[in-house]
């Protein structure tokens, strides 16, 4: 289960792009709390605590818990995260307001561990990530972090289909077969003592 990140914003009394603006201009990060059958809510957010949230991982699978003061917290989920198309700075963040009885849609990570243990990797095999995430449907206490699968003991031809993955409680695949290919070991494209051998053949 992903952890719950905390932090304070502001309440903005306007809203529109000139407001926006506005809210850049005085050092802040315009967003938007939504959903849950609630009034949408303008807030302005101190750019470092974005910053530090992005670069942490699962940034959109995280739980957020958005101090809004005498409005209240809320919890939350990111969106949407609009960048500036020079300065690659945060300029706008969504986030979709949950409850407890919320069923939330995310993409979670898929991870890769032990390279370096695989038998099949050590003899040349190479390592396809047919899906880098896989998204599911789960309650907001539910979201799983990642997904991580060891590579120590695979072979040449193994693979892991999403039937072999622990979701987690409560939590389902979206759109994807039980069957479905997440992670293979392909065998070599070209095999080492072909590689040998082409590379001692002499130029015609």
């Amino acid at each position: 289960m992903s952890s719950v990140a905390n932090f304070a914003a502001t309440v903005r009394d306007r809203v529109g792009k000139g407001a926006a603006r506005a809210t850049r201009r005085s050092g802040l990060v315009p967003g938007v709390i939504y959903g849950d059958k609630q009034s949408p809510v303008a807030i302005a957010i101190d750019p470092r605590v974005i910053w530090s949230e992005l670069n942490k991982p699962g940034f959109t699978t995280r739980l957020f818990s958005i101090d809004l003061g005498s409005e209240g917290k809320h919890s939350c989920l990111a969106r949407d995260v609009q960048f500036h198309p020079v300065t690659d700075r945060p300029i706008h963040v969504d986030f979709l307001r949950v409850s407890a009885n919320s069923v939330v849609h995310v993409k979670v990570p898929v991870h890769c561990v032990n390279h370096e243990k695989s038998p099949g990797i050590k003899r040349g095999g190479v390592l396809n990530i047919e899906h880098h995430e896989i998204e599911v449907t789960c309650s907001p206490s539910h979201i799983p972090s990642e997904y991580v699968i060891d590579l120590a003991l695979f072979e040449i031809g193994a693979s892991v289909h999403l039937s072999q993955i622990d979701l987690g409680e409560g939590v389902k695949p979206y759109h994807l077969a039980v069957d479905s290919t997440i992670v293979t070991i392909a065998p070599p494209t070209v095999s080492r003592g072909d590689a040998a051998a082409e590379a001692a053949t002499p130029a015609a």
